[in-house]
């Protein structure tokens, strides 16, 4: 029965991590944001993510959900604290397009998350990391 279940291939939306500066707390933060780089929407979006580390701690499982993200355009889903980055942090993406289930879980492994990995990032305009 699962081998008649199909779940299209994620093209075109990613999920990318972001330095920014915080003028309210005059700091730089690393943020979480969701692209949409196909040339539709995508509706009843749900992300999830979690971090887990090698010694067996576990980070707190954060969920959201938007009801619709336009075309060509990219939202904040979280901060990401800087203490997790030794961890290896997933983040689930759930989303519905052209009435079909899309599902992919995007990894960060332990220490990627750096300057030094930064890339061009899509729709943003700036740099950043882009998980596979």
């Amino acid at each position: 029965m699962k081998k008649d279940i199909i779940i299209p291939e994620v093209n075109d939306v990613h999920i990318a991590i972001m330095k920014e500066w915080n003028e309210d707390f005059s700091s730089n933060d690393w943020n979480i944001y969701l692209i949409n780089n196909s040339k539709e929407a995508i509706e009843s979006v749900m992300v999830m993510s979690r971090g887990k580390h090698s010694d067996g701690r576990k980070t707190t499982t954060f969920r959201q959900a938007f009801p619709l993200v336009a075309a060509k355009s990219a939202i904040k889903v979280e901060l990401i604290m800087e203490e997790v980055f030794s961890f290896t942090n997933e983040i689930i993406l759930t989303y519905f397009k052209d009435n079909k289930l899309y599902d992919k879980t995007f990894t960060a492994a332990p220490h990627t998350i750096k300057e030094d990995n930064f890339e061009d990032v899509p729709i943003m305009g700036q740099k950043g990391i882009l998980l596979n």
